[in-house]
């Protein structure tokens, strides 16, 4: 009586392995600036090691032998980290080129999003570090870029040639939604030049998009004059709508599942600090511009808004302040004491000894590799936020977990 369950158990087995054969190659794009070319270095993977919750996330990215994993059945184009552009199975190396290799968000994404299914992935990442939505990604429909009353009052004050201006800002509007457009169809036009097997016959489908970026704007106090007033941000959370509208569009997936990565650099607001409340509220106003989208009756269903807030770690923001303050503190011995640069270094390496720990000293050693506008450059952050994406995106599908 065990043998026709058996059969039965190794029917269905065959059966998933031919569906998964049948499969269209599911591909993923991720676009943004800086902190979706990612900035975490390999090294901080230890941190991750050392706190119990995380653990199981470096699980995921290394083999037993420590080395980052490779991902057979994953591939990634992508441009904007590197001189040129970077292609091959996914593994570590695919974040900002200088100093790496390094991560961003892609390696975790694809990690667990291939946890959803059975089919092979592409990751097309198109990713510039120091870029706007409001100027260099700013979709066609939003139309031309155009200087508030404030902007052109003080160029003329400056004695600028406001026509060229205008020019110079004409020309730089939407260049990088093109170069990102112009690069998703082209290796949709060559699959076969990133994924070696592709198979035509199998065909592709465009499975989501991940936007991950929003420094630059929070910062823009000339194009958010208001930034500190509730609906400060109000033009990116306008600008943003048009550019899933415009990317479905291009794309021609009217449907297109859309990820919103929230800036979150900080931690919630909070738990901010003395040092940081005076930006709690211009913040707290952009993270709420870029979630609203998610919220407009059209998106809703197709949509989602990640709090990267949610992944920060702020112990380690917290240990990294203090380091911060010893430094200053060693300084300020080195001035008044007229110490030379070596005597300076000692001073602050006793410092270190003498307030904090030796799990906080190792902490700091290989936690951060990078700036708190960088996620601090943790692995530990940016994996966390690359699984979050992942989850958000199986989710708005209704994908449920295959292996």
């Amino acid at each position: 009586m065990k043998y026709p369950t058996l059969m039965l158990s190794v029917l269905g087995l065959l059966a998933t392995m031919v569906a998964a054969e049948t499969k269209p190659l599911q591909v993923y794009i991720l676009a943004g600036q800086s902190n979706m070319q990612g900035h975490a270095q390999v090294r901080t993977f230890e941190h991750i090691g050392m706190d119990p919750k995380t653990a199981p996330l470096l699980a995921e990215m290394q083999n037993f032998d420590g080395k980052p994993k490779v991902l057979d059945d994953v591939w990634i184009s992508s441009i904007g980290c590197a001189d040129k552009e970077q292609t091959g199975k996914l593994t570590t190396g695919f974040g900002a080129s200088a100093g790496g290799p390094k991560i961003g968000p892609e390696y975790t994404f694809g990690i667990y999003i291939r946890k959803f299914t059975d089919a092979p992935i592409l990751l097309i990442k198109t990713s510039w570090g120091g870029k706007s939505l409001n100027t260099d990604f700013r979709p066609p429909s939003s139309g031309p870029y155009e200087f508030n009353e404030k902007q052109l009052q003080q160029f003329a004050k400056q004695g600028k040639d406001i026509d060229a201006m205008k020019a110079a800002k004409v020309e730089a509007t939407g260049l990088c939604y093109r170069q990102m457009m112009d690069h998703v169809k082209h290796v949709l036009a060559g699959i076969k030049r990133v994924v070696p097997d592709y198979d035509a016959a199998r065909g592709h489908e465009l499975a989501g998009f991940v936007w991950f970026q929003g420094w630059n704007d929070m910062v823009d106090q000339e194009t958010y004059p208001d930034r500190d007033k509730p609906g400060g941000y109000d033009a990116y959370s306008r600008v943003m709508a048009d550019f899933i509208r415009d990317v479905r569009k291009d794309l021609g997936a009217p449907k297109l599942p859309f990820v919103i990565g929230v800036i979150g650099v900080g931690g919630p607001v909070d738990l901010y600090g003395p040092d940081q409340r005076r930006q709690r509220v211009g913040h707290q106003n952009m993270r709420n511009a870029m979630a609203a989208p998610a919220k407009l009756p059209e998106f809703d269903g197709n949509v989602a808004a990640v709090l990267t807030e949610k992944y920060w770690d702020c112990e380690l923001s917290q240990l990294n302040a203090k380091q911060n303050a010893l430094k200053q503190e060693a300084k300020k011995q080195a001035r008044e004491g007229k110490l030379k640069p070596a005597k300076e270094r000692a001073s602050f390496k006793t410092l270190l000894a003498e307030k904090l720990t030796e799990r906080e000293r190792k902490i700091l050693e290989v936690g951060i590799s990078n700036q708190e506008y960088h996620y601090l450059g943790s692995a530990k952050i940016l994996g966390g936020i690359g699984k979050g994406f992942a989850e958000a995106m199986a989710e708005l599908k209704g994908l449920k977990q295959t292996n």
